[in-house]
C-alpha cells in the first residue's frame, strides 16, 4: 500500500525458556532495515509488526521484545 522497499530486511529471533514449568518465556526479534525511512515510514512499518495478527494471537503471558534496527 505504502510503496516501501524492504529488500534486504533481515529478522534474528531468539526464544527464552522459562524453567518451570518449562515453556517459552520471552521471545526477542531484531529487525535489521538496510535502507533509510522517514518518522512516518517507521511509524507505519512499527504499527504493521505490532498489531499483526500472528503477533497478537501468541499467549498473553509470553513476553515479546521487538528491536527495530533502522
Amino acid at each position: 500500500t505504502h510503496q516501501m522497499n524492504i529488500d534486504g530486511t533481515t529478522c534474528a529471533i531468539t526464544k527464552i525458556m522459562a524453567a518451570n514449568p518449562r515453556r517459552i518465556a520471552e521471545i526477542v526479534v531484531h529487525l535489521k532495515f538496510p535502507g533509510t525511512y522517514t518518522d512516518k515510514e517507521k511509524a507505519i512499518l512499527e504499527h504493521a509488526a505490532l498489531t499483526c495478527p500472528v503477533f497478537l494471537s501468541l499467549h498473553p503471558d509470553l513476553k515479546k521484545t521487538v528491536d527495530f534496527g533502522w
